[in-house]
């Protein structure tokens, strides 16, 4: 009698792409902002694209948003592989949330992964991907790039003046991707709502301790005003 053959999870990426990068100074929606001669969210896309063991990546927008297409002309040439939708939230986990859903009626399974990545992280390269990929795969919670604090940590007060300083030891800042199994990231923001900040940050409201994964300082979120020069010069070195 043949055996049945076992299903291997597989992996997906999720892009929210649906903010506008208030704090960013710019004009419009910052993943569209040009850098080293392309859109900042298309840097991110290739970077994700190159990963073989992504099966696709979703991008997801707000409803309103008529720039993608335009700005990365490329994406959805390889239908298979490279999925949009327009379902944004009001809140980063509701876009994420939405996108895991329109995974699930694309065909992904409760066991599969699903690896979250910023738009604005676009310096990401596959390397970094694949190393988030082999130590989480065989691991029963998921986990996260991030790096270990190496500044001084000051608390501020109402005023803008230094209240205390925190101690830094132990304490890593959270990067993305972030991969969690599909079914358990959907259960995790359903349960805490739009108050995370991160997935991670919905995954331990559960009571689970995600794996750290040493990332790479050049994978930044741009954000400030000044991160976009920073970016362009680093993107103009690959």
């Amino acid at each position: 009698m043949t055996q049945p053959v076992e299903r291997m999870p597989r992996c997906h990426a999720l892009v929210p792409c649906a903010g506008v990068g208030a704090r960013s100074g710019a004009d419009g929606p910052k993943q569209y902002v040009p850098l080293a001669g392309r859109a900042m969210v298309a840097h991110t896309l290739a970077a994700l694209a190159a990963v073989p063991r992504l099966t696709a990546t979703l991008v997801v927008l707000s409803a309103e948003d008529d720039l993608f297409e335009a700005a990365v002309p490329w994406f959805g040439r390889a239908p298979n592989r490279e999925w949009l939708a327009r379902c944004g939230g009001a809140s980063r986990a509701a876009t994420v949330a939405n996108g895991l859903q329109v995974l699930a009626e694309r065909g992904a399974q409760p066991d599969d992964w699903v690896l979250v990545h910023d738009a604005a992280r676009c310096l990401v390269q596959p390397a970094w991907v694949d190393r988030l990929i082999d130590a989480c795969l065989g691991d029963e919670v998921g986990g996260l790039l991030a790096l270990p604090v190496a500044d001084t940590l000051k608390q501020a007060d109402a005023q803008g003046r230094v209240a205390a300083t925190v101690d830094r030891s132990a304490k890593w800042a959270a990067q993305t991707p972030q991969m969690f199994r599909i079914g358990l990231l959907r259960q995790a923001l359903a349960a805490i709502g739009d108050a995370p900040t991160d997935e991670a940050g919905a995954i331990e409201a559960l009571g689970l301790q995600p794996r750290l994964v040493v990332g790479d300082a050049a994978n930044f979120k741009v954000t400030w005003p000044g991160d976009f020069t920073l970016a362009e010069r680093l993107l103009n070195t690959l």
